[in-house]
């Protein structure tokens, strides 16, 4: 009896059930020996997996959201050509669900004394420092039956940044602040400010403004103008404690606090005004202090990538502390964390008479756009017991906000998507009333 093909191939393993096909030893002897010869000669000729050398180059960091590329080279030193698939582990959020599979595996040939480059293509769904893990390749014969397999560890760490995602709003920002500069037609006077040059009176101006000796002078009513002092110290204080942990929509509270943060200092910066940043919950996580204009948003950006909520609760006295170590003169000192009321009350209140004797405090905070849409639903009493709850939170929030007025601070409380933009007219609104 003579078996072909399949049946043949799992009759020589033995793989066939009892039963099935009862062959003799002699006829198992005679089909296994070539296979085992083939197998062992496959095995033979398959490149060695350990002596393989790699080296990586490319991108070391990239925005949340975009691609990076890192490219592998692979080197033979082997006298055998190598026949392999390679899969270039990394950590999950390196790729979208599911996308893994496709772009850590890949399947080259390398002649032997020869290498080739193998690019996987990262596209991350977290900030922070992405490491390789681990390169494991499986190296075939040539007729494809066995393989040698190994793993080789070759460091490289992709950092991923924050997305800046709030910089459209950076154009319109900055036109307003030129009109506040006295760069436009439209020069604004504040207590405070800067003189900038005489112009003729338009009626409606404000008569405070009007230079008499010029005046004088030219037989001729002149008008001082006026732009906003420059070098005010901004200092950037970001709640790292749990709060910061919770989740609005799809975006985590830190993860906004941050694109406000940074379309504010990107203004700021432009602005002539120095950006300091602290981050803080029960010790200092990041810092970044007296960089140069050109260098602040790199700083910013690097200094934000690793930064994750400490699931503690914030030292209010330390961070005030911290904060009034690093503002040394008069400066606006912009606290970006919770308007929730017993940790207001219990911590920051306390400590705001501090902040406020020496400096402007203006308290960013980020409010659920979701407490908002449960307060105007209606319908079913479901809706209506929510509405309630929504109503209360709202309350809440505007009571403990008042409080905070009430010692001088003003506060800006917007949902994730609108927080950088109203904090960026926030600080041109103090500027512009002279108030840095």
């Amino acid at each position: 009896m003579a078996l072909t093909g399949r049946t043949a191939l799992l009759a020589a393993l033995g793989s066939v059930p009892v039963g099935v096909w009862a062959p003799s030893w002699a006829g198992m002897l005679a089909v296994n020996a070539p296979l085992t010869l083939a197998m062992m000669c496959d095995y033979a000729l398959a490149a060695p997996v350990r002596k393989l050398q790699f080296t990586r180059n490319g991108d070391t960091s990239v925005r949340l959201g975009d691609a990076a590329e890192v490219v592998l080279t692979v080197t033979n030193p082997s006298a055998r050509p190598l026949r392999a698939q390679l899969r270039d582990a990394w950590p999950p959020s390196s790729w979208p669900s599911g996308a893994e599979q496709d772009a850590s595996r890949h399947t080259l040939t390398v002649p032997a004394g020869e290498r080739r480059r193998v690019t996987t293509a990262l596209r991350p769904t977290r900030r922070g420092d992405r490491r390789s893990q681990q390169i494991t390749v499986r190296s075939y014969g040539p007729l494809g039956l066995v393989s040698r397999q190994g793993s080789h560890r070759v460091p490289w760490t992709v950092r991923v940044l924050p997305p800046f995602t709030s910089r459209k709003h950076l154009p319109s920002r900055l036109a307003r602040l030129r009109e506040l500069d006295g760069r436009t037609s439209v020069l604004t006077r504040g207590e405070g400010t800067e003189f900038d040059s005489l112009r003729p009176y338009v009626p409606g101006d404000d008569t405070r403004s009007i230079d008499w000796r010029a005046t004088a002078r030219q037989n001729a009513v002149a008008i001082r103008t006026w732009r906003p002092e420059r070098d005010r110290h901004i200092l950037v204080v970001l709640d790292t404690g749990r709060t910061s942990a919770g989740r609005v929509g799809d975006v985590p509270r830190l993860d906004a606090a941050m694109d406000a943060t940074l379309l504010l200092a990107a203004l700021a910066s432009r602005a002539g005004d120095r950006v300091d940043l602290l981050a803080y919950d029960r010790r200092v996580r990041a810092q970044v202090q007296g960089r140069a204009a050109g260098e602040l948003l790199p700083s910013l950006v690097n200094a934000l990538a690793p930064l994750e909520p400490e699931l503690v609760e914030t030292d209010a006295r330390g961070m005030s502390a911290a904060a009034l170590a690093n503002a040394p003169r008069r400066s606006l000192i912009v606290l970006l964390t919770s308007l929730d009321a017993a940790p207001v009350e219990e911590g920051l209140l306390p400590v705001l008479p501090q902040l406020t004797k020496r400096h402007t405090v203006l308290v960013a905070t980020i409010a659920d756009p979701h407490i908002k849409k449960m307060a105007e639903s209606r319908g079913t009493v479901d809706a209506v017991y929510e509405a309630a709850a929504a109503s209360r939170t709202q309350e809440q929030r505007r009571r403990t906000a008042e409080q905070l007025m009430r010692h001088g601070v003003t506060v800006v409380d917007a949902t994730p998507d609108e927080l950088a933009p109203a904090l960026a007219d926030a600080y041109l609104e103090l500027k512009a009333a002279g108030r840095l």
